[in-house]
C-alpha cells in the first residue's frame, strides 16, 4: 500500500507569520491590555524624544562644551604637552589592536558588517566634534592605527600563536610608559598630578584602580573558602567591614587618615589615596562576586583534579579558578562599571575628575545656568565608557561559551 503525500507548497511563509510583524503580533499585541501598554509606553518615549531633541538643537545653548574641551578631557593638562596625551592614546590603541587581532585570529572575517558600522560612527563623530582641525585628524590616524594593528595582529597571530602569551606582559610594561609619557621625568618635563583632571583623571583612575582591586578581590575570595580558621576569618573581617563602610567615608579616611600612619611630614599624593581607596572598597565587592561562582563549581571537578594527582594550588589555578572567573564575568563588568561611575566622589575630596572639572566650569560666569548641557554632556560620555565594557563583556561571554 502506497501513500500519496500532498505537493509541498514553495512558495515563501506569509510576512505575517515571520519577520518583524509577526514579531511585533507576539510581543507588542498580543491582547488588547498588551497593545494598550505598547501605545502608552511608545507615545510617552516619543513624546520625551521630542522634547528632548526639540530642547537640544533650539534652546541649548552647547556654547559650554567646546570652550572647554581641553579642560573636560584634560584638566589643566600644560596644552603644550598634549602631545603626550595623543601619544598615549595611540600607543593604546595600537595595543588594543594587536591584542584584538591576536584574539580573533581564527575568524574568518576581522571587520564584520557591525565592526564597520561602529568604525564609521566613531568616525563621523569624530569629525563633527567641536574642535581644532589638527586634532581631528589626529583622532582619526588614531581610529585607522587601531584597524591598521587589528589586521597585523591577525597575520602575527595566524603565523605565531605564543604571540598571544606574552600580551599581558606587554600591557603590564605599557603602564610605566604611559605613566611616564602622562607624569613626566627621564627628559619629559614634569606635570605635576595637581594639573591631571577631566576624563584623563578619571580613565586613569579607574584603570588602575579596576586592575589593582581584581587580584586583590580575587585572593579575597579564595581567603574566604580556605580551609584555614585565621586566612578565612581575616578575609570575612575584610569583606564585611569594608562593606558596611559607605565609599565616600573611605575616601575621607585615606584623605585624612592616612598621613597620621606615616612617618612626619611624609604626604601620599591625592590621587593615591583615592586609587586606594577606590581599590580597597571595590575589592570587597568583587570577592564576593567571585566568591559565588567558586561555590558554582561542582565538588565533582575538585574530586576528580584530585584523583589524578594534583595538588591544592593546581586544582585550584588550572580547575576551579578559571571556571568560576567565567562564570563570574556579568557579575565582575558590573562591579568594573560601577567603580567607573564611584569615581565621581572624588571630586568630593578635592580631585578634580570629570565631575569636578564640570563644576569648575559652570562655576565660571560666562557659564552660569548651562547645568543641563554640562551634566548631558559629561553623562553621554559616561555612558559610552559604560555600555563599552558591557558591549566588551558580552562578548566575551560568547566567546567564551558562558552559556553552554
Amino acid at each position: 500500500m502506497t501513500t500519496t503525500l500532498p505537493p509541498s507548497s514553495s512558495n515563501a511563509p506569509p510576512i505575517t507569520q515571520v519577520g518583524p510583524i509577526a514579531w511585533m503580533r507576539k510581543n507588542l499585541f498580543s491582547n488588547w491590555l498588551n497593545s494598550l501598554l505598547t501605545v502608552i509606553i511608545l507615545t510617552t518615549l516619543l513624546n520625551l524624544l521630542v522634547s528632548f531633541l526639540g530642547w537640544a538643537t533650539t534652546t541649548a545653548q552647547w556654547q559650554v562644551v567646546p570652550a572647554n574641551w581641553s579642560l573636560y578631557f584634560a584638566g589643566r593638562y600644560p596644552a603644550a604637552q598634549f602631545w603626550r596625551l595623543f601619544t598615549v592614546l595611540g600607543l593604546i590603541a595600537a595595543l588594543s589592536g594587536l591584542t584584538w587581532g591576536v584574539l580573533v585570529r581564527n575568524v574568518p572575517k576581522l571587520f564584520d558588517r557591525n565592526v564597520l558600522i561602529g568604525v564609521a560612527i566613531v568616525a563621523v563623530i569624530t569629525v563633527l566634534l567641536p574642535t581644532p582641525l589638527p586634532y581631528r585628524l589626529v583622532l582619526l590616524g588614531i581610529e585607522a592605527l587601531l584597524l591598521g594593528s587589528a589586521w597585523i595582529g591577525k597575520k602575527i597571530g595566524r603565523a605565531k600563536p605564543v604571540v598571544g602569551q606574552w600580551l599581558p606582559f606587554v600591557w603590564f610594561l605599557s603602564f610605566f610608559v604611559v605613566l611616564w609619557l602622562i607624569a613626566g621625568g627621564f627628559g619629559l618635563p614634569t606635570v605635576s598630578t595637581s594639573l591631571w583632571g577631566g576624563l584623563l583623571l578619571t580613565v586613569f583612575m579607574s584603570v588602575v584602580s579596576i586592575v589593582l582591586c581584581f587580584p586583590l578581590g580575587v585572593a579575597l575570595a579564595l581567603g574566604r573558602q580556605s580551609s584555614l580558621p585565621v586566612v578565612r576569618w581575616l578575609s570575612i573581617l575584610y569583606i564585611e567591614i569594608i562593606r558596611g563602610i559607605p565609599l565616600i567615608a573611605i575616601l575621607f579616611i585615606g584623605q585624612n587618615m592616612i598621613p597620621l600612619f606615616l612617618p612626619q611630614g611624609v604626604r601620599p599624593d591625592n590621587i593615591l589615596r583615592g586609587i586606594i581607596g577606590l581599590t580597597l572598597f571595590s575589592s570587597a565587592y568583587l570577592a564576593e562576586n567571585v566568591r559565588g561562582g567558586l561555590q558554582a563549581i561542582p565538588k565533582g571537578q575538585t574530586e576528580a583534579a584530585n584523583a589524578l594527582g594534583l595538588n591544592p594550588l593546581l586544582v585550584t589555578s588550572l580547575i576551579v579558578l578559571p571556571q568560576a572567573l567565567k562564570i563570574s564575568i556579568p557579575a565582575i563588568v558590573g562591579q568594573f562599571i560601577s567603580l567607573f561611575q564611584d569615581t565621581t566622589l572624588l571630586s568630593i575630596v578635592g580631585i578634580i575628575d570629570l565631575l569636578g572639572i564640570t563644576r569648575s566650569i559652570l562655576a565660571n560666569p560666562q557659564f552660569i545656568g548651562r547645568y543641563w548641557e554640562a551634566y548631558t554632556f559629561i553623562g553621554i560620555i559616561y555612558w559610552l565608557f559604560c555600555y563599552a565594557m558591557s558591549w566588551g563583556s558580552r562578548r566575551l561571554e560568547r566567546q567564551l561559551n558562558t552559556g553552554h
